[in-house]
């Protein structure tokens, strides 16, 4: 299993400061996610989950597109799309989310992480390319030209280009969802981010129909739970909340971004949820918050920092107060 953000439990031990105690910037998911009403129908916790819910319909409005499969979070689409193709040569422009090079890899693939300019002189070198737009964890973004070009290159022999766009809700205009199904283009959409609805394990996976039944088989019956489907669509159809949302979310990460610089730590991308800090110091800084009981990410190749969004004043506030501390005594020159 790689390590990902989270696992407050296992930090509470290592630290020996409660769970409760922690302040967790380490996942990128939204602090101030879509409010889960109180009234959930009863007979949800009872019954098996029916596909001719709402969920596909409201689903296709919020992603303005008729073809898509709802899954159990992107990360299941993640572990199966590698099973749908015979070993090959993927590309992933990198750094990355780790768990497509993993799960491309244990499926006996040849996978090769690769800078941007990279990818351009050696697009014909591989059979699937992924990419995450905005990337996680440095922000990087790419334009709908760059991206269909690269398809296209791709669809000529076959080939699959994965965008990954987990944290693409804010900016909706960017995300290739609202255009018609393209071959080998296969889109992964998530409610764990923007929403903040990551306990629901619910996504999407956009692309051709031939390919969402390969996957609708490989997934079999009743991979998301009924209380979960039904929350997802309540939460899709909530359009004031998304729109507020997209208005709060970039204010929030201009003053995460403000906070980092004023403490020596200016962020070297990121995007609405979370902001991202390339420095030789990380690990120190990492291990120094968690002493605090703050929580960020932390990265090793490149030596980086994550940091999520705090959710009130109060954890700004604490989180301002745990940098001045920490940085004091660093020296980042």
């Amino acid at each position: 299993m790689l390590n990902h953000g989270g696992k407050i439990q296992a930090y509470a031990k290592q630290y020996g400061i409660a769970a409760t105690d922690w302040l967790d910037l380490s996942t990128g998911i939204n602090p101030n996610g879509w409010p889960v009403p109180e009234n959930i129908p009863p007979a949800l916790w009872s019954r098996l989950p029916e596909a001719e819910d709402n969920l596909l319909e409201q689903a296709k409005v919020y992603y303005q597109c008729e073809h898509l499969l709802p899954v159990a979070g992107s990360q299941a689409a993640i572990q199966l799309l590698p099973s749908l193709r015979s070993p090959c040569r993927v590309a992933i422009l990198s750094p990355a989310y780790e768990e497509h090079r993993h799960c491309w890899q244990q499926a006996g693939h040849d996978v090769i992480a690769l800078s941007r300019f990279q990818l351009e002189q050696q697009l014909d070198d591989f059979n699937v390319v992924i990419v995450i737009h905005p990337n996680n964890p440095s922000g990087e973004t790419f334009t709908t030209t760059q991206l269909l070009s690269w398809q296209q290159q791709l669809a000529k022999r076959g080939g699959w280009l994965i965008i990954d766009e987990a944290f693409i809700d804010s900016t909706p205009e960017h995300s290739l969802s609202r255009l018609p199904v393209r071959p080998g283009l296969i889109i992964l959409r998530s409610l764990g981010k923007f929403f903040g609805l990551a306990g629901l394990r619910v996504g999407f996976v956009i692309a051709e129909p031939s390919l969402l039944v390969q996957l609708a088989e490989q997934s079999g019956p009743w991979p998301i739970a009924s209380v979960s489907r039904w929350l997802a669509s309540q939460a899709l159809a909530d359009t004031s909340w998304q729109q507020q949302t997209r208005q709060t979310l970039p204010q929030a990460a201009q003053r995460l971004a403000a906070l980092l610089t004023t403490y020596k730590l200016p962020p070297d991308g990121g995007c609405s949820l979370f902001q991202w800090v390339k420095t030789t110091n990380a690990a120190v800084i990492h291990h120094q918050l968690a002493r605090r009981g703050i929580l960020c990410r932390l990265f090793l190749e490149p030596t980086a920092l994550r940091f999520g969004l705090p959710a009130t004043e109060q954890n700004w506030l604490r989180l301002e107060t745990a940098l001045q501390q920490v940085m004091e005594k660093i020296d980042v020159r």
